[in-house]
């Protein structure tokens, strides 16, 4: 079970989903935050919940858990097919991702 959530800088609650249309299934999200991320046997990579149990709905999100908000954000920054997401709960403004301003 995760502790807390993790934040952006206005204490906003942040939420990561993964755009399977665009995942090339090299596995580097689940190397760097295997908590939160996880390769099905389609080969492509989704979120996971406290539950342990994959998200595979299309957009489908789990928070960040503060003690791994690193881990996520290195995913983002390194995925080289550019699907991580990881955005606000509140107005879903992406924070980090290919997305993000």
């Amino acid at each position: 079970m995760f502790v807390s959530e993790a934040v952006d800088a206005t204490g906003e609650a942040l939420e990561v989903w993964i755009d399977q249309d665009l995942c090339t299934g090299d596995g580097i999200c689940a190397q760097y935050a295997p908590e939160v991320f996880e390769l099905d046997i389609d080969g492509l990579a989704y979120v996971k919940g406290e539950d342990e149990e994959l998200r595979a709905e299309p957009g489908a999100t789990v928070p960040v858990p503060l003690p791994l908000l690193t881990d996520v954000v290195d995913s983002a920054k390194e995925c080289p097919g550019d699907c991580i997401h990881v955005r606000r709960v509140s107005d879903r403004v992406e924070v980090y991702g290919p997305d993000a301003e």
